[in-house]
């Protein structure tokens, strides 16, 4: 087997399947283990458990899935043209939701794209494609993706690349086929840059590459199951479901590419959306308006605590005040298995007392 001709036909391949790009690499995350260890000690990953949960397997590939020589990163543009998210996060009546969640879940389109890509692979080598991932299993994405030459991982902690920015998603296909890697890494071009620690809303990157996940919005706002404390509530403005902050402010994303993929465009006019309609949402117009959707990731419940905490930061209006007050009976008459945390009373009534002392 041709194995230099096989990895630049998948390159190729993965071309036509809409990747932007992709890189190979070896298995061996040893230079990250430190890192990851002391980023858990500290306490940065909050309550999201499966951070510390087979460990082993995210330091080493091959403990996953055994036979595992190579890896194969990809990187798929996600962001939509002409959302203005500068704009929506400006005008504090609007809801903003990260710039990934707009549209299609990215779990599925780019699974079954990388799973087509490995089908191909198997067929051509006769077998060696092993499985395909795309932040579904415990697998270290960036650090992966850095090593096989996609970009470096910036002061935020997130991908960045100089062709592209950081509006993009990884995916992974581990394979047992000795492919040649890509052995030169993009080198660190954030230089004495310090603009995403500067303008996190809630201080979140306490250094650079450190994050930590307790003060992050998208944290508070998708992985937290409860309340969100109250000092850190002003500072979450009118984000709704996750935050892209670091991102708008980053230089390197003046190169960032639009995506060409239909399903990433945002549906039902999430792109900004007034709070106080969003708000009026039953749980079964919620759910349906949602299906196939990252936004999914929260519930009912919580999507009124994200809304609570915007309505309450937004200007004063009393169209929101009177919106706080309908939700709070509506929610105040359920009972049994309908009956929401008690917690969401608490930033009903947070909301509404801050409405109320702006009007005053």
């Amino acid at each position: 087997m041709d194995y230099n001709r096989l990895a630049s036909d998948i390159k190729s391949w993965g071309s036509e399947l809409g990747f932007a790009r992709l890189g190979i690499t070896d298995v061996d995350l040893s230079a990250y283990s430190d890192d990851v260890h002391s980023w858990l000690a500290r306490g940065f990953a909050g309550s999201m458990d499966y951070m510390a949960r087979h460990l082993d397997k995210r330091l080493d590939p091959k403990a996953l899935l055994p036979d595992t020589v190579r890896i194969i990163s990809a990187r798929m543009d996600y962001l939509p043209p002409d959302t203005e998210p500068v704009r929506v996060l400006k005008q504090g009546e609007l809801g903003y939701v990260s710039r990934y969640a707009t549209g299609r879940d990215y779990h599925k389109l780019i699974r079954k794209r990388l799973t087509t890509l490995a089908r191909r692979i198997n067929e051509e080598a006769g077998g060696g494609a092993i499985r395909a991932f795309t932040d579904s299993a415990p697998v270290l994405e960036k650090p992966l993706a850095e090593k096989a030459g996609l970009g470096w991982i910036g002061k935020h902690s997130l991908l960045l690349s100089r062709e592209a920015g950081s509006w993009f998603f990884l995916g992974e296909i581990f394979t047992s086929l000795p492919l040649p890697v890509d052995d030169k890494p993009e080198a660190d071009h954030c230089g004495r840059c310090q603009a995403c620690q500067n303008v996190c809303p809630t201080n979140a990157i306490v250094g650079p590459r450190q994050l930590d996940a307790r003060r992050c919005i998208s944290y508070l706002t998708i992985e937290n199951k409860g309340p969100i404390a109250t000092e850190l509530r002003p500072m979450l403005g009118n984000r709704i479901f996750g935050c892209d902050d670091c991102q708008l402010v980053c230089p390197w994303n003046r190169y960032a590419r639009y995506t060409e993929e239909s399903d990433f465009r945002p549906r039902h006019g999430l792109e900004g959306q007034p709070l106080v309609e969003l708000f009026a949402w039953s749980e079964e117009t919620f759910l349906r308006m949602t299906e196939g959707m990252p936004l999914r990731r929260i519930n009912y419940w919580q999507w009124l605590r994200n809304l609570s905490v915007a309505l309450g930061n937004a200007p004063a209006d009393p169209d929101i005040v009177g919106a706080l007050k309908r939700k709070r009976d509506e929610l105040s008459a359920l009972s049994g298995a309908d009956t929401p945390p008690a917690w969401l009373d608490e930033h009903l009534q947070w909301a509404l007392s801050q409405q109320l002392d702006k009007a005053a």
